[in-house]
């Protein structure tokens, strides 16, 4: 980060003047993510087959249980490895921006899961901790989290087998975060649209968009690692 003791201070009319021009490097990401959210929502699907199973606060649920009613479901893959007393701090972080609005994106026909391996007792603990409302399945049952790109063994882990993010990278721990988007049609037929992972994450989390705003932006270049700042909501 650069020192914000020494940064450029102007005139208000020099200001407005390269705040414009900067306004318009904006208008094309604006339209560059606009274009991008078209071709995403264009890519093609793949029918899901198997049956998965989680267990929830409603008992044993099914992949289509989690739709709720809705006809798209967005699942959130948050880390909470069975050996872990507490979920990701970093997952945390994401839950908390998601928390108020499931009740928006149900307007939209848009149902909100989010799926742990950890058993439910535990993620319902956990839940209850930090005051969220969301609906939290247990993929214990299944291999749910292991089709889906977030789920390794302990030997890929000493491999450094570069599983995660379509192949790209190695995972340090059991579990990683993800999204991935569903369909259901009339017929009940099941798809999968989408899954992103790492920075694909970072649309969700409203505290990163806005520190991206302020002069020390996430100001986490300094630290041991990417947000060893953090706390979970209920520790700072």
């Amino acid at each position: 980060m650069a020192n914000l003791d020494r940064h450029p201070v102007v005139s208000h009319a020099q200001w407005l003047e390269a705040r414009k021009a900067f306004m318009k490097r904006e208008k094309e990401l604006t339209r560059l993510r606009d274009q991008l959210a078209e071709e995403r929502r264009a890519l093609p699907w793949e029918r899901i087959e198997k049956p998965y199973a989680f267990d929830g606060p409603r008992g044993r649920e099914s992949l289509g249980d989690l739709f709720d009613g809705k006809s798209q479901l967005l699942v959130y893959h948050f880390m909470y490895p069975k050996s872990w007393e507490e979920g990701c701090k970093s997952c945390s972080f994401w839950m908390d921006s998601l928390e108020r609005n499931v009740v928006h994106l149900a307007a939209r026909d848009l149902a909100v899961a989010v799926v742990s391996i950890s058993p439910l007792a535990k993620l319902e603990a956990f839940r209850k901790r930090l005051g969220w409302t969301f609906h939290w399945v247990s993929s214990e049952p299944s291999d749910f989290n292991r089709d889906f790109g977030v789920t390794f063994t302990d030997d890929e882990i000493a491999q450094k087998l570069p599983l995660y993010n379509y192949g790209t990278m190695a995972h340090p721990v059991t579990e990683g975060p993800g999204i991935s988007v569903f369909y259901r049609n009339p017929k009940g037929e099941i798809f999968h649209t989408y899954s992103t992972y790492t920075r694909g994450l970072d649309p969700l989390n409203a505290a990163y968009q806005l520190l991206d705003l302020v002069p020390k932006g996430r100001d986490e270049d300094a630290l041991p690692y990417t947000m060893s700042w953090l706390r979970h909501r209920d520790r700072y």
